[in-house]
């Protein structure tokens, strides 16, 4: 089932939603080059930095300013969570027709308002990544030990602060992201394994498209892909730098492939990792073999 609207006024968030370094990147920008291919006007390679014109960042302090009595990162907050529905009922409102929002929250409740407004929700793109590769490209991201991010993934409230662009974000325990998100089955809800897409990227991306109501030729969805390949979005970044790359880390797009963790985890921080999550990493096949 693709998400749900009123025919006759089809509005309402879409939410690309992920625990950090699961592809969210990699599906905005495959949606990016398909909008642009079923146009007719996709150039060679697509301009990564140009992603945010088709979708929406929720933690964008734009959106925000208005309802907080100071810069973001400065003010209590408690004030950044009971404007965060406001914002998203803004977003939604302000949209000419339904609109695709990247988040890191889970589907949960902070200080007592909802980091996701189901409210003015149409439907969502869930993606899940193993954990065991997670840690490892999240600890390039954000330059610091493998056992640092392994410990945050099992801390209860972890996130993202707030500074003057963006607001914080609440992941959560790794197993609490993928819990909010997959645990009550939905139809408008649909959940995607990145490695799934890894090896199955023609029938994975075309499940994404048919979901959030994009009918694309075979041609269409073959180009897209191909322009979101890694590869591509590599040379994209080298070419011309990419906006959402951190300061300190040396690309954004590392190297994007499944099982990294047999090569680089130690067999204690392997052990570390399903001990905290080898619930949720048994639902989607991820424990060790």
């Amino acid at each position: 089932m693709t998400i749900q609207v009123n025919p006759a006024n089809p509005k309402g968030l879409v939410w690309l939603a992920s625990y950090p370094k699961s592809g969210n990147t990699w599906v905005r920008a495959f949606l990016y080059g398909l909008y642009h291919a079923i146009l007719g006007d996709l150039a060679d390679d697509i301009d990564i930095n140009k992603m945010d014109d088709l979708s929406v960042n929720d933690r964008d302090a734009d959106h925000f300013r208005k309802y907080l009595s100071a810069p973001p990162e400065s003010v209590d907050s408690l004030e950044i969570a009971e404007a965060r529905p406001k914002v998203q009922a803004d977003i939604a409102r302000e949209a000419n027709g339904t609109v695709l929002i990247k988040t890191h929250n889970a589907l949960a409740y902070d200080r007592g308002f909802p980091l996701i407004n189901l409210d003015v929700s149409a439907g969502a793109v869930y993606l899940v990544r193993n954990p065991l590769d997670v840690a490892i490209s999240f600890a390039h991201f954000r330059n610091v030990p493998i056992d640092t991010v392994i410990a945050d993934m099992a801390t209860p409230g972890s996130g993202v602060g707030s500074n003057n662009t963006l607001v914080y974000y609440t992941a959560d325990t790794w197993s609490t992201h993928v819990r909010s998100w997959t645990e009550r089955p939905n139809p408008v809800v649909l959940v995607v394994r990145y490695e799934d897409l890894l090896a199955e990227p023609r029938d994975g991306f075309a499940a994404i498209a048919r979901h959030v109501r994009m009918a694309p030729t075979p041609e269409q969805l073959d180009q897209a892909i191909e322009l979101a390949s890694f590869r591509r979005l590599r040379k994209a970044e080298a070419a011309g730098g990419f906006r959402e790359r951190p300061e300190h880390a040396e690309r954004f797009f590392r190297e994007g492939r499944a099982g990294q963790w047999r090569e680089v985890l130690t067999p204690s921080q392997v052990d570390r990792i399903v001990a905290d999550h080898g619930e949720q990493m048994a639902r989607f096949g991820y424990l060790p073999q």
